[in-house]
């Protein structure tokens, strides 16, 4: 099955992890979810796959974050700021056959080459 990228192409991360992917012969299908989205059953499904908690994945440095009152916020409420406000999701995500992964470090990816 083919390798989906969720992708912004503003994070070194992200496009590093790119690199890695079509350096090892990957050409993945890229997401660029800050255009596009996940719903929130799709952004609990990819928590579900990556065993984490919505807090796990948030993003707290950004100043949507700060902006927001998310500190004592319950996972169905980070869900819903993530989907609203996608640069909150920590990127980037890869998935495969029902796997994810989140490329910090980027390397990470290449496990779902395996």
């Amino acid at each position: 099955m083919a390798l989906t990228l969720w992708h912004n192409p503003r994070c070194s991360k992200s496009r590093q992890a790119l690199k890695l992917l079509e350096e090892a012969g990957e050409m993945p299908k890229l997401r660029l979810y800050l255009k596009e989205p996940p719903s929130d059953t799709e952004l609990v499904e990819v928590l579900a796959m990556l065993g984490m908690s919505p807090a796990q994945l948030i993003r707290t440095g950004e100043r949507t974050y700060k902006e927001l009152p998310l500190a004592e916020a319950s996972d169905a409420e980070l869900v819903a700021a993530m989907v609203a406000n996608p640069i909150l999701i920590e990127r980037p995500i890869a998935l495969r056959d029902g796997r994810a992964i989140i490329g910090r470090p980027p390397e990470g990816v290449l496990s779902l080459l395996a």
